[in-house]
């Protein structure tokens, strides 16, 4: 497994050995026996460079995490205590992860010095089992899935805005069904029709369609369009508060706003759960119950 590793990090077979101390041709019959007890193609091979097969992949990610699980025990007996050492892989949405989980996870790291982070940023869902994420954020209803654990951190609030140049052009909206015809920014989709969550009279909350004029896959990305006079915007209020006192941009709908989205830290399911992610979900958990928190906005 190490040599198989190695190899997927290095792209060869002779940089692998060095690294090891072992030959390249020790290091390739260690993978063809590998490959040969597993019964699947781990490596495509051309006399240029060898890249993962699609199983390559899965199964790489599969021995990383496991290497790493093994290198933290092998601490954990060394020290005699859980210190979170090795590197965390974290897939955090773009601007939320940026300001309130980003300055959380710089403190923390300075109380462990062993603690090494790989964090994407990114509005785009990650598969976490597939794609070797050890711990996500996530804003938005979690689907069920029996490979995942979530854990409550909060919630952030909903609004829908626009310019006040948008406003003065195209009127005011004054009621849902008018969204169908106006000009509306959207967050980027893989797949279905855009539509913004928006509270009814009798107090639930409903999906209403709207006709997104421009989709865009960050968040920061929609507020400087929605200043621009681009159109309306549903957007959470932590990201809109200084344009919101500035003046910048106002809310329309105000009866129908408020809904509101839950923020989970998830991770997979494991009967082992390594100290470095242990760590950070009870900082997370810290963080999140404080007030003013980050994870209320």
């Amino acid at each position: 497994m190490i040599e198989f590793v190695r190899v997927a990090q290095a792209g060869s077979f002779t940089a692998a050995a060095a690294t090891l101390g072992l030959t390249g041709s020790a290091v390739g019959k260690s993978v063809s026996r590998l490959e040969a007890r597993l019964g699947t193609k781990l490596f495509h091979r051309t006399t240029r460079r060898i890249t993962l097969t699609n199983e390559g992949e899965v199964y790489y990610e599969s021995c990383v995490r496991a290497l790493e699980e093994l290198d933290d025990v092998e601490q954990r007996l060394m020290t005699g205590r859980s210190e979170p050492v090795g590197r965390v892989r974290l897939d955090l949405p773009g601007a939320f992860g940026r300001r309130h989980v980003l300055p959380i996870l710089q403190e923390l790291v300075l109380r462990h010095p062993g603690l090494d982070l790989s964090i994407n940023f990114s509005e785009r869902t990650a598969v976490i089992v597939e794609e070797g994420v050890d711990l996500a954020v996530r804003i938005g209803r979690l689907a069920d899935d029996a490979d995942l654990v979530a854990v409550p951190l909060g919630r952030q609030r909903l609004v829908i805005c626009a310019s006040p140049s948008y406003l003065a052009g195209h009127g005011t909206p004054s009621m849902p069904a008018d969204l169908a015809s106006r000009d509306c920014i959207t967050g980027w989709r893989r797949d279905g029709h855009p539509a913004w969550l928006l509270r009814q009279a009798d107090g639930t909350i409903t999906s209403v369609p709207v006709r997104a004029r421009h989709e865009l896959s960050d968040g920061e990305a929609m507020v400087a369009a929605t200043l621009a006079g681009g159109g309306l915007c549903q957007l959470p209020t932590w990201l809109l508060a200084e344009h919101l006192a500035s003046g910048g941009v106002r809310t329309v709908l105000d009866d129908h706003a408020g809904a509101e989205m839950p923020i989970h830290a998830v991770w997979p399911r494991s009967r082992y759960v390594r100290p470095a992610i242990r760590v950070i979900v009870a900082m997370l958990r810290q963080h999140a119950q404080m007030r003013p928190s980050p994870f209320y906005a």
